[in-house]
């Protein structure tokens, strides 16, 4: 019998987590990041997760501190992988590094914007060297990039 969403296993889990001002996706400079919602990203995620049997557990903060706490849960709740957009926090965050590498969990590090196309100060990305991949200029979709890889990396099939 198939598992619901709702009886998946962390082993299932893939953490979605945005960082700072990703919460105003939609408002914030659309002509930059689109206009499509935090909420959207978000129904992205979970439709594209359940194609492969896994679930989508979605998080966003501002604050650094949180996302590091999301990344050590992530590690205790065996999570099958972690997309990351920690937005700014990319560009400065040794400590995000530091826990990324840590946990040694799959993760993918996606861009909704080329960062490459933009100011010289974002073409370094601190957390992606804790990532097997980086996405970045395909908008929202470049999390159901991300999603796809990361399935493919863990074994996971897409279902019928």
């Amino acid at each position: 019998m198939a598992k619901s969403l709702a009886d998946k296993s962390p082993a299932d889990t893939i953490y979605v987590l945005n960082g700072p001002n990703l919460n105003l996706l939609g408002t914030r400079e659309p002509e930059t990041y689109g206009h499509a919602t935090l909420a959207d990203v978000e129904k992205l995620c979970a439709d594209t997760s359940a194609q492969f049997g896994l679930k989508a557990d979605c998080r966003q903060s501002n604050r650094e501190g949180e996302l590091i706490d999301f990344i050590h849960e992530a590690h205790a709740q065996k999570a099958a992988g972690i997309v990351i957009n920690a937005g700014g926090y990319s560009h400065t965050s040794i400590a995000l590094h530091d826990a990324l590498a840590a946990v040694k969990i799959p993760t993918v590090e996606v861009h909704i914007s080329n960062i490459y196309a933009r100011e010289s100060f974002r073409h370094h990305s601190f957390t992606a060297r804790a990532a097997f991949a980086t996405l970045c200029g395909f908008g929202i979709d470049g999390y159901r990039l991300a999603i796809s890889g990361l399935a493919a990396r863990i074994g996971a099939k897409a279902k019928a």
